[in-house]
């Protein structure tokens, strides 16, 4: 399996999940307002801000504060944010997409550069890495939802492109535009999913060994440490063999 999923993987087994998740629920709120700011505050009219809340709710985070985020977006409150994405590249090449959300480009941008520099990477122009990945819905859902054929029939009836199964689960593939709709149709087959959002998905791959995947993992892991930083996408490739070292 390519890409960044493997990571959240790591972070847990390395004992990092409290203070990953308290971050992360940071990052939901920012999300969550931005979204309703944007749109209509309520989920149901308003697509982004019901993938953003039914991410948020996949990861537990509590529903007051994903209702303190949108109570914040009605009452004008929280900073302007900007969104800005930042292509670069890991340890052996690997391509990596730092998706950032920022009321501060300047700054944002500096430490990101640094982040890069420091840890064995180089920041590229916009465009440099993102023609390896192709934007698509993402939405996963546990194995005990059905064998692989079945959700393979689900998904094509919903209108997806491609499903991924294994013993951890399902995951279905569709067009950015498409999420909501084919999200949708599959719960009313399927129930509810582990997870829906939109991603960036690889269309080529860069294998690392053990050294050059722990340089990319200390990477992303400072990446993600940004306050500002929303979001990291490799288009790593590791095998069985290295992930289980890396994760011990």
């Amino acid at each position: 399996m390519a890409g960044h999923s493997k990571w959240a993987n790591i972070q847990h087994r390395k004992g990092r999940q409290d203070a990953v998740r308290s971050k992360l629920f940071s990052k939901f709120s920012k999300e969550i307002t931005v979204a309703a700011k944007m749109g209509d505050p309520d989920p149901d009219k308003n697509p982004r801000l019901r993938l953003a809340v039914k991410e948020a709710k996949s990861q537990s985070m509590p529903k007051d504060n994903i209702d303190r985020a949108i109570k914040k977006a009605i009452g004008g409150e929280g900073d302007n944010y900007e969104e800005i994405r930042y292509e670069g590249y890991g340890p052996n090449g690997v391509a990596v997409i730092v998706e950032a959300m920022t009321d501060n480009r300047n700054r944002t941008a500096s430490t990101v550069r640094s982040t890069f520099g420091k840890n064995g990477g180089n920041l590229g122009e916009t465009g440099s890495v993102s023609f390896m990945f192709d934007r698509k819905g993402e939405i996963v859902f546990p194995a005990s939802v059905g064998s692989a054929d079945d959700v393979m029939m689900a998904a094509i009836e919903a209108g997806a492109e491609d499903v991924e199964s294994s013993d951890d689960g399902h995951v279905i593939y569709c067009a950015d535009t498409d999420l909501n709709e084919v999200s949708a149709a599959l719960e009313d087959q399927l129930g509810e999913s582990e997870s829906t959002k939109l991603i960036w998905r690889p269309t080529t791959t860069t294998e690392l060994g053990l050294e050059d995947a722990e340089k990319l993992f200390k990477l992303i892991e400072a990446l993600e440490d940004d306050d500002d930083v929303q979001r990291v996408t490799s288009n790593v490739e590791m095998s069985d063999e290295v992930m289980e070292q890396l994760g011990g």
